[in-house]
């Protein structure tokens, strides 16, 4: 079971999953509605203190192709994670130019977004609530997906053993891990020994 720590804004979020070692971080990148908004410059500056075990994940929403590529050959992030319309081909795009892994959100409804995510191209699909919203969705809804899967939206130490129960490959956790609206350590601390503890 993996863990991710999503939204980090600040250089003491970095000494604190350094100190933790979730297995993957985030950033959110140019998407100015969010209060954890990082431009490519942050985002580069804080990775440059990250650990290098722990590989850096670029949160975009309909940024350009070029864009996306940006972030990952210039070594700004490791992986991109899309939350927008992108496409299936625009992530086969991706994919191709630059060699790196593409994941892609999807805001879980029905069967049929469910269905559309099994068929997805990119590397890694994330069944969320709907960006940012820090609210769960109906997690009876996801049966056997068929293919691995990482969940997110309202995700907190008291529902954790709940959503490990639904076998996803990884856990991606932001307003949970937080206090006020910061990263807090403690928070953090306790949801990776929790999940670790499984």
């Amino acid at each position: 079971m993996k863990v991710k720590i999503c939204g980090l804004t600040r250089p003491e979020d970095i000494q604190t999953v350094n100190r933790y070692r979730p297995d993957y971080i985030g950033f959110v990148i140019n998407f100015p509605k969010s209060r954890r908004n990082l431009s490519p410059e942050q985002a580069y500056q804080l990775k440059t203190n990250l650990s290098s075990e722990i590989p850096a994940v670029g949160v975009t929403v309909n940024q350009s192709l070029s864009d996306n590529a940006a972030l990952l050959n210039t070594s700004t992030v490791d992986i991109i994670q899309l939350h927008g319309q992108e496409d299936d081909a625009f992530i086969r795009e991706l994919q191709m130019r630059t060699g790196k892994p593409v994941w892609k959100a999807f805001r879980i409804r029905s069967q049929m977004d469910l269905e559309a995510a099994r068929r997805s191209s990119a590397d890694l699909v994330l069944l969320d609530n709907g960006y940012g919203t820090g609210k769960a969705f109906d997690w009876t809804l996801v049966r056997d997906i068929g293919r691995p899967f990482a969940l997110a939206g309202g995700l907190q130490i008291e529902n954790i053993g709940d959503a490990i129960h639904m076998h996803p490959y990884l856990l991606d956790i932001s307003s949970g891990a937080e206090t006020n609206g910061v990263k807090d350590a403690q928070k953090i601390h306790m949801l990776i020994k929790k999940i670790r503890s499984f």
